[in-house]
């Protein structure tokens, strides 16, 4: 049965303090964890992040780095591209066929 528990949520300055005592100041994470109160693993996973994208690490809650939002912008703007293109080519084969019909006498 599970806790109805609220998520914590933790800002980015939060995080980046929080990494910053790991890798600038020696300590260990499990120690970071346990002095400021936070959950296990979460510290390593926030030092992982940071170590592995330090420009685009910590985005926000809800909301995609840089490169993955432009990457899903793109995604979208071809499916409507595409859309467009099927519609044309419709149109092409439904004028093609008989020209005469769509003109007026």
């Amino acid at each position: 049965m599970a806790k109805n528990r609220k998520r914590r949520t933790y800002d980015k300055a939060f995080k980046e303090e929080a990494v910053k005592l790991v890798v600038e100041e020696g300590l260990k994470a499990a120690e970071v964890e346990r002095n400021l109160g936070i959950g296990s693993n979460i510290v390593s996973r926030w030092v992982r992040e940071m170590t592995q994208d330090p420009e685009h690490a910590f985005p926000g809650k809800g909301r995609l780095k840089p490169p993955e939002e432009e990457v899903r912008d793109l995604k979208r703007e071809l499916e409507r591209v595409k859309r467009e293109r099927d519609i044309l080519k419709k149109a092409v084969a439904i004028f093609s066929t008989d020209p005469d019909r769509y003109t007026r006498s």
